[in-house]
């Protein structure tokens, strides 16, 4: 057991931690939410759009209370991500 790795196991380097990575990371729940993405523990990918939605406006209330303490860079990836989710979302509530 390593302080890199608590649980002794040889599982592989994980990426730094940053506002980028977690972004991204929540941005990648919904698309699994979505159905766009595999599902991670390999079963099918299946649409969950309550918790899409959910995953969504966490990134929405993010963007909030981050306004005004973020790089540019930050700034601009959290909008993009949000408005691709959200009209992701919308296109897949309108073809349900």
């Amino acid at each position: 057991m390593t302080a890199s790795d608590p649980e002794g196991g040889d599982n592989e380097e994980l990426p730094a931690i940053d506002f980028a990575t977690f972004i991204l990371s929540l941005s990648h729940s919904a698309l699994v939410h979505l159905g766009d993405a595999p599902d991670p523990s390999g079963g099918p990918a299946r649409r969950d759009v309550t918790m899409a939605k959910q995953t969504i406006d966490l990134l929405g209330v993010l963007q909030e209370k981050t306004e005004g303490n973020l790089s540019g860079e930050e700034e601009r990836l959290l909008a993009q991500v949000l408005y691709d989710l959200r009209m992701r979302y919308v296109e897949v509530t309108r073809s349900a």
